[in-house]
């Protein structure tokens, strides 16, 4: 266990020594845009990771919490005076709070019949956001107040980039405490098989909604830091197409890694950037690397690779 905990602070602890040593070779501001959202969706898709790929549960809706965490930061500091970092934390409780409440039901669901009834959650939310224009702006959304502490105003690309990092390595911290608790061996359990957990003495229903409120709180400070970030918010930030994203960044940097949260982020944040040279061809490209990782890959990209390296070193 130790040598384990070991080997996990030693992932945390290079992640950390990269995003340190990157900046200096970045050519422009643009670079850093790049970083701060690739660890923003990092962190939703650590969050994520937790419920699927630890606990086992799906979730096609996640991206609504996004949406409810954004959209915090944008009404309560433009119609209530709220600083927006107070708002924060207010988004992440109220999407704490939701996630209660629609998890006591829909995690009694399994499979497929999870997936569609959190895939109705995630509609939900981007229908209200869309409707109530007095409140959001309707489809054109809303302008974003800059995050203010005290008396400095956080601004730039590359101060975001530092508070998205710092954010996300905190996140992963969290995260990892979390998987060697004995709630985190508890969720592995339920993971693979809820029947032989609840007869171990595992409350099955409790856990799986406790992580679930977890997840969303994960999603909900993303989500507020993505608006900040951006200075604007629309409702397609809950949308069903976000919400398959985040899945793909879970699924593709491996399903039961955090550190693999940060890859497939990373992956699906970096290459659409890259292949925007390629013009008609962007998305046809995108979609035939994407198939290749999974197919050569499937455990996801972090497992199959230490497994790769595990495998040369016996």
């Amino acid at each position: 266990m130790r040598a384990l905990l070991s080997h996990r602070l030693a992932g945390l602890a290079a992640i950390a020594a990269i995003t340190v040593l990157l900046p200096p070779f970045f050519p422009s501001l643009y670079y850093y845009r790049v970083g701060a959202l690739v660890f923003i969706f990092a962190l939703a898709a650590v969050g994520l990771n937790l419920l699927m790929g630890f606990a086992g549960q799906v979730s096609l809706g996640h991206a609504g919490f996004l949406g409810i965490g954004g959209y915090a930061v944008a009404i309560a500091p433009t119609y209530l005076g709220l600083p927006s970092w107070t708002c924060i934390f207010g988004g992440a409780l109220l999407s704490g709070l939701v996630a209660f409440l629609v998890g006591r039901p829909i995690l009694r669901l399994k499979g497929h019949y999870l997936a569609v009834a959190t895939l109705g959650f995630g509609v939900l939310v981007a229908i209200v956001l869309t409707n109530e224009a007095v409140w959001t702006g309707g489809p054109d959304g809303m302008s974003v107040p800059q995050l203010t502490l005290f008396t400095w105003r956080v601004r730039g690309s590359d101060t975001w980039y530092w508070i998205a990092a710092a954010s996300f390595l905190l996140g992963a911290t969290l995260a990892l405490n979390l998987v060697d608790s004995p709630t985190g061996r508890a969720l592995k359990a339920i993971h693979d098989s809820e029947v032989a957990s609840s007869v171990l003495g595992v409350d099955v229903a409790r856990q799986k909604l406790a992580i679930f409120v977890v997840s969303a709180v994960y999603a909900s400070v993303a989500g507020s830091y993505l608006a900040l970030f951006n200075g604007h918010i629309t409702p397609d930030i809950s949308g069903f197409l976000r919400s398959i994203e985040l899945v793909a960044m879970v699924v593709l940097g491996g399903m039961g890694s955090v550190a693999g949260s940060l890859v497939g982020a990373a992956v699906l944040v970096v290459l659409p950037q890259i292949l925007t040279a390629l013009h008609d061809y962007e998305h046809m490209v995108l979609g035939l690397i994407l198939m290749g990782f999974m197919i050569f890959l499937r455990q996801g990209i972090m497992p199959s690779l230490i497994a790769v390296v595990a495998g040369r070193r016996t």
